[in-house]
């Protein structure tokens, strides 16, 4: 059946999952969005992947980077997350891994700047000894109808974030890993379709995917594996903090499956990247997308 949905594209009938929400911050709440995403599969049979092993997942409070945290706690993992001011959704997360058993700190702190990201990791090496898997996640999106809507505020903010914060956070990383080590960033499905609303986004997931490939050929010889996650639309807090309420039941229309993707689902793909498994998996960039992009 086709039918217009209320922002006037044509779609398929499919379940509209998510109700009209928006939130007027980035990079948004997790605990106030309806319905709660699931970032947990109790059905996960872990299997010490990455016991002895020591991750830092910038993010990690909420969306994919608490999934993330989850499952590499799971494995084995001691694992460090920051988040820039959102409190609860960090405290939630450092509650749920220690209530497994599971290793779990959590730092304040914003990626834009440099000595954070250096104190950062000089913190976690001085508490744990070691730093063996980096996971770069934090991100903004902001939409705009069109490229003049984008002030120089924000497109200056957007690179920060997503770029700047990645690039500060490796360097100061690099110091401390060692052979066997694993860098994962994320990029965005965005990037291979090429979004409208959301240019200067798109610009900072593609500059991702073009430093994951030169960084991973540039580390090869040290046996430091940097990969990259492409996702499709999932139910994080960065959907109703960036699109208007309206648009928010129908992000998930074009996608084969016809339904977005939980951060649980997303969460194995990181976990393998992280492991001994991968290790001759380096510059490679993953889709999950429910087969909205095959690339």
């Amino acid at each position: 059946m086709i039918k217009l949905n209320k922002i006037g594209k044509k779609c398929t009938e499919f379940l509209l999952e998510f109700p009209p929400q928006h939130q007027d911050r980035q990079p948004g709440f997790e605990y106030v969005m309806t319905p709660l995403p699931i970032f947990d599969n109790p059905n996960y049979r872990a299997s010490g992947k990455l016991a002895g092993k020591v991750a830092f997942i910038t993010g990690g409070d909420s969306g994919l980077g608490r999934a993330v945290a989850v499952y590499y706690a799971k494995e084995g993992a001691k694992v460090v997350i920051s988040y820039l001011n959102e409190l609860k959704d960090a405290e939630d997360t450092v509650k749920y891994i220690r209530s497994f058993g599971g290793v779990c700190m959590a730092m304040q702190g914003d990626v834009t700047n440099p000595c954070f990201c250096k104190q950062a990791i000089e913190k976690i090496v001085e508490t744990f000894g070691q730093l063996d898997i980096l996971v770069n996640n934090a991100g903004v999106q902001y939409q705009q109808k069109k490229l003049e809507d984008i002030s120089d505020e924000q497109f200056d903010y957007t690179m920060k974030v997503n770029v700047y914060g990645m690039f500060y956070l490796t360097r100061a990383a690099m110091p401390y890993l060692k052979s066997g080590a694993s860098i994962i960033n994320v990029t965005s499905i965005t990037t291979f379709k090429g979004e409208p609303e959301l240019i200067d986004y798109v610009t900072t997931k593609g500059a991702i995917v073009g430093f994951t490939r030169s960084l991973a050929t540039n580390l090869a010889p040290k046996n430091i594996r940097v990969n990259a996650v492409s996702p499709g639309f999932f139910w994080t807090p960065l959907q109703p903090a960036c699109w208007e309420a309206e648009k928010i039941p129908f992000l998930a229309a074009d996608c084969p499956m016809k339904r977005a993707g939980q951060p649980f689902e997303i969460a194995p793909i990181f976990v393998y990247l992280a492991s001994d498994d991968a290790s001759y998996t380096t510059g490679q960039v993953f889709h999950i997308n429910g087969g909205e992009y095959k690339g």
